[in-house]
């Protein structure tokens, strides 16, 4: 079976038990397993089918909790090295009341940023499989060039590269280096998915079509542009198709874009695509594919946290029926 390989973060969300508050006026915490990589890894492996998550944690105790919540999620985690040389990641969130966030985010270095590209093996990837990342972990360490590494790799055995930006500046130095390292990996993947939140700070365009034309640059065949609620449109470079989004009961959007791409990188999975079948699958199954991850996105808002609140495919056919 063709598999999912994510590679960046695994960290701990420490989401609040209140809404409406400021980071600093939060009392009090509940620990959720996450980070965009690891989120999307967990989503393909609850939708059924394989997954792995390629990062470095720490020898701590929240490096043993993640790998647990990660196994019970069905992600393969052989491929999660450990280290005594950094903690394991975290992230304090903040919920507004419509249940958008503000992060503070502690590691300098986490361990994930320790992982090298030697540790990358060449045997792991095979046609038909897909990497997937985002721009969190690109910042300068051993794990940026582990990445250039792994798509190096997974390319030459034929598989997919997808590249969600999912932009964290508080992460970064300055905004200017984070819009660097996405626009110098941006080229090598063959999906990118963008939020309307994140399109013009990437491409420093503000007309929506042009922004969208921009990215289509290098090995990129489709872009996936999401907006929220709204739901997502989809980008070939002659063709485009809308979706619209779900109407839930939002309780904390951590993760929900992590399940869109989750759900859409299954869809593709399930299809077998391959870098020179992507078109045609996407021009035959893109409405099938935009609600299977609208819903996928759409339920896991329902919830608190991202891997604890995705949903099981089971309750996305419901959702897709009732709606």
């Amino acid at each position: 079976m063709t598999k999912l390989y994510s590679i960046g973060e695994v960290l701990i969300d420490f989401i609040p038990q209140q809404k409406g508050a400021a980071l600093k006026d939060v009392v009090t915490f509940e620990r959720a397993p996450g980070g965009a990589p690891a989120n999307v890894a967990a989503a393909v492996a609850m939708y059924g089918h394989e997954s792995s998550m390629i990062t470095k944690l720490g020898k701590d105790a929240f490096g043993d909790f993640l790998i647990e919540q990660l196994q019970n999620a069905g992600v393969e985690t052989d491929k999660i090295l450990r280290t005594k040389e950094a903690n394991t990641g975290l992230a304090f969130v903040s919920l507004k009341e419509n249940g958008e966030r503000d992060f503070s985010f502690y590691r300098k270095p986490s361990s994930d940023l320790l992982f090298e590209e030697e540790e990358i093996h060449p045997d792991w990837f095979s046609e038909g499989d897909i990497l997937h990342f985002c721009s969190v972990d690109l910042v300068e360490s051993p794990m940026k060039l582990a990445h250039k590494r792994a798509v190096e790799l997974m390319k030459e055995k034929g598989g997919l590269i997808s590249f969600d930006p999912n932009v964290r500046l508080p992460l970064w130095d300055n905004p200017a280096d984070c819009r660097a390292a996405i626009l110098e990996f941006l080229p090598d993947a063959h999906i990118i998915k963008v939020s309307d939140e994140e399109l013009e700070f990437i491409t420093g365009i503000s007309r929506v079509e042009e922004a969208i034309a921009s990215l289509f640059t290098g090995d990129v065949q489709t872009v996936v542009y999401t907006k929220g609620a709204a739901g997502a449109d989809l980008y070939i470079k002659d063709s485009k198709w809308e979706s619209s989004g779900y109407t839930v009961d939002v309780q904390d959007t951590t993760g929900a874009g992590d399940a869109f791409i989750g759900g859409f990188l299954f869809k593709l999975l399930e299809a077998k695509a391959t870098p020179g079948s992507l078109i045609n699958v996407l021009t035959e199954q893109h409405s099938e594919i935009l609600q299977f991850a609208n819903a996928s996105g759409a339920l896991t808002a329902t919830g608190k946290g991202a891997i604890s609140a995705l949903p099981n495919k089971e309750q996305i056919t419901r959702l897709l029926e009732v709606q």
